[in-house]
């Protein structure tokens, strides 16, 4: 799956240190600066944050060829990135910050600037996309006509995702959600500040205006409100959290939807598992968190960890066992097949493929429960530690990133029908087969089930 992110990119600096004392010249904090760091921001920390969940992304963007460009670049160092020229200085914004706490933002640059012209290249790049992420921050690649024409197609095909910004232009007519925070929508649809109660008001102005599947109104601690056509608002609520610094946020939910429709899910379940990203980002300290080593995926299920559960393992010694399939209606068969590879070693892992894996692979009826149901019948099982989701349509991405010791499979499948045998060799595991019990299969279940009604 590839998510292109298409938008205006920054550079934001981090100047941390300690205030202890007031300005003699006045009642300031004065900061005693320890550390500056840069990062990419704007479309830079959508694209980021995507490549450090481990997605396929790629970045169209335009750049500057200043001295921030060069440290922007830097910042962009293993992201793709098909880039035009400019025409203007690299916008920098600069967060002093003493104790985590933001003291003043400096922003250098941020004039409006010419209309970038998009490359060809970066015009053919969006026709790579699964799904596209437009993160608009007002400085003009989003109202470039050649860009907004290469999308116009795209948004019948692939879910589009549009971040707007109040000094830019409206989405493309017809993408799958564009998500304004509170205070952008009341702005956009001409209301008076208001709070959530206004949410729904300028959520239906704004969806009739741009001619958009939807528009997901976020309300940062209270979670979302969804407006689509002919439905009534729908709330999302967030999970209660503190966070003194919310910045990233709103990107980091753009990125979760956007992932979340391009797997083939609901707009209000991907909406729901945004809001949940989004809080669980800011618990982990927001951007800052983006300078420690990226934590292990969390996967589907009440906090099990796949990855935390592997590396535990071998840390102790142990032998890290996974399995995969679509376990669509769980029954004896997999339950016997389940407790046949937990016995070869010390953890079993679940590779687990996602609804719209499993809808490739058999079929639009198909799967019967979705991926959260799968999960957590999985998990209810003593024999699964934890359970894996992906997207593909076959594991070998989920087994390079588990690459566990033994990958078991069910004696009807022979050794040309495993090609991921070959992907155990190459990190020193083996791939076994367990008994396979004909007569019991989740067709021949489904199909019991529908003569009974």
């Amino acid at each position: 799956m590839r998510i292109v992110v298409v938008g205006d990119v920054l550079l934001d600096a981090d100047v941390e240190g300690a205030a202890t004392r007031l300005s003699p010249d006045g009642p300031v904090p004065v900061v005693d600066a320890a550390e500056t760091t840069y990062r990419a921001g704007g479309a830079g920390l959508v694209a980021r944050m995507l490549a450090r969940d481990g997605r396929d992304v790629l970045l169209v963007t335009a750049l500057s060829d200043d001295d921030a460009s060069s440290r922007l670049r830097e910042a962009l160092d293993g992201i793709r990135v098909v880039a035009g020229p400019s025409g203007a200085p690299t916008p920098v914004k600069t967060r002093i910050r003493a104790g985590g706490q933001s003291v003043v933002r400096v922003d250098e640059g941020c004039a409006p600037g010419p209309l970038p012209v998009p490359t060809p290249d970066m015009l053919e790049a969006l026709g790579t996309a699964d799904a596209i992420i437009v993160a608009d921050y007002g400085r003009g690649l989003a109202a470039a006509p050649a860009l907004r024409d290469a999308l116009a197609p795209l948004v019948h095909r692939i879910p589009v995702v549009w971040d707007p910004h109040p000094a830019g232009p409206d989405p493309v007519d017809g993408v799958a959600a564009a998500t304004p925070n509170l205070p952008e929508a009341l702005r956009m649809a001409g209301l008076a500040k208001g709070g959530t109660g206004e949410a729904a008001l300028a959520a239906a102005e704004l969806r009739s205006r741009w001619n958009s599947h939807a528009v997901v109104v976020t309300l940062g601690a209270e979670g979302a409100m969804i407006q689509k056509e002919g439905d009534l608002p729908q709330a999302i609520p967030a999970p209660a959290m503190g966070a003194a610094d919310t910045c990233g946020a709103g990107d980091r939910f753009a990125a979760s939807l956007a992932v979340g429709l391009a797997s083939g899910r609901s707009l209000t379940a991907s909406v729901e598992d945004a809001v949940g990203q989004a809080a669980a980002f800011l618990a982990a300290g927001g951007v800052a968190s983006l300078r420690r080593d990226a934590a292990p995926v969390q996967l589907r299920g009440p906090g099990v960890d796949a990855m935390r559960v592997a590396a535990q393992t071998r840390e102790a010694g142990g032998t890290v066992v996974a399995t995969g399939g679509c376990f669509d209606l769980l029954h004896a068969g997999h339950a016997r097949t389940l407790a046949a590879a937990r016995k070869l070693g010390d953890c079993l892992i679940v590779c687990l493929n996602s609804d719209a894996s499993v809808r490739r692979l058999k079929g639009e009826e198909r799967p019967i429960m979705n991926q959260e149901d799968r999960a957590e019948l999985l998990l209810a099982l003593e024999c699964v530690d934890a359970v894996l989701v992906f997207d593909e349509s076959t594991p070998e991405t989920a087994l390079e990133r588990l690459r566990p010791d033994i990958w078991v499979k069910g004696g009807d499948y022979t050794a040309d029908q495993l090609p991921e045998a070959r992907l155990l060799q190459s990190w020193g595991g083996q791939t076994v087969t367990v008994p396979y019990y004909p007569a019991r299969s989740t067709t021949g279940l489904a199909a019991a089930l529908e003569k009974v009604g």
